[in-house]
């Protein structure tokens, strides 16, 4: 991790559950971190669990990534606050209680508004930035197990065909920066059940086993502090017991 102190971080998704677990591992490991939220103000809250030699080096950025334009002024922004991008941590998620049968078209709309369009504007910008600097900088995909195959769970709907899209734009990522001639790593991280805000009720009455968020923050730091010749393309990581 020596490679990456004081440089740039960012993170979607960060007020809560795994967002927020990495915005403040990469902290403690010396990074500059960006934390980007809709409720911008449970990412400066996050300050509070911080050591005060490092407090000063999370920030939070009030972005909504289902807009492009949200995405747009807040690169802009971070551009011209701190330089540029060096780690992006695509963590965003979301997922809507319903069944494909049944949803109005809103809520499939917005799972792929911020489970792949976000994620895919968010890798461009990043990109763009690591490619105007001429930095071998680090794309991180919070994916998931569902992003493989579709568990046989209740009510996921739309969920894991956004999953499975990420799964794809991993390797067609990997693919473009290699044909570009960059350096520029991209891993797809697919955690199993992680107790978090987004698992659905019905996870928790079954009483399955789960990951706790810092379990996949501790993924994090694995995948970015490996030597520049080594990319992990994919890391899957499950409960010890875990169904699917």
């Amino acid at each position: 991790m020596e490679r990456w102190a004081g440089k740039v971080a960012v993170v979607t998704g960060a007020s809560s559950g795994i967002g927020a677990a990495i915005a403040k591992a990469l902290a403690n490991a010396g990074m500059v971190v960006i934390g980007l939220a809709r409720r911008v103000e449970r990412v400066e809250e996050l300050k509070k669990d911080l050591p005060a030699s490092v407090k000063g080096s999370l920030h939070a950025a009030k972005c909504d990534v289902s807009k492009e334009e949200d995405i747009l002024k807040t690169f802009a922004w971070i551009e011209k606050k701190f330089g540029g991008v060096d780690v992006l941590i695509n963590n965003a998620g979301i997922l809507r209680d319903t069944t494909l049968a049944e949803a109005d078209t809103q809520k499939i709309r917005e799972v792929l508004d911020t489970n792949v369009m976000g994620l895919v504007i968010c890798s461009r910008e990043a990109y763009q930035s690591m490619k105007k600097r001429s930095v071998d900088g680090h794309i991180i995909h919070i994916n998931s197990v569902a992003g493989h195959m579709v568990p046989n769970f209740p009510r996921l709907n739309i969920y894991p065909a956004s999953k499975h899209a990420v799964t794809a734009i991993t390797e067609t990522m990997r693919q473009e920066l290699r044909t570009e001639g960059t350096k520029i790593k991209v891993t797809s991280i697919s955690p199993g059940g992680v107790r978090t805000e987004i698992l659905p009720e019905a996870a928790l009455t079954m009483e399955m086993p789960l990951l706790e968020s810092e379990d996949i923050a501790e993924a994090v730091l694995y995948v970015i502090g490996t030597p520049p010749h080594v990319q992990v393309h994919e890391l899957t990581i499950k409960p010890i017991g875990e169904i699917f």
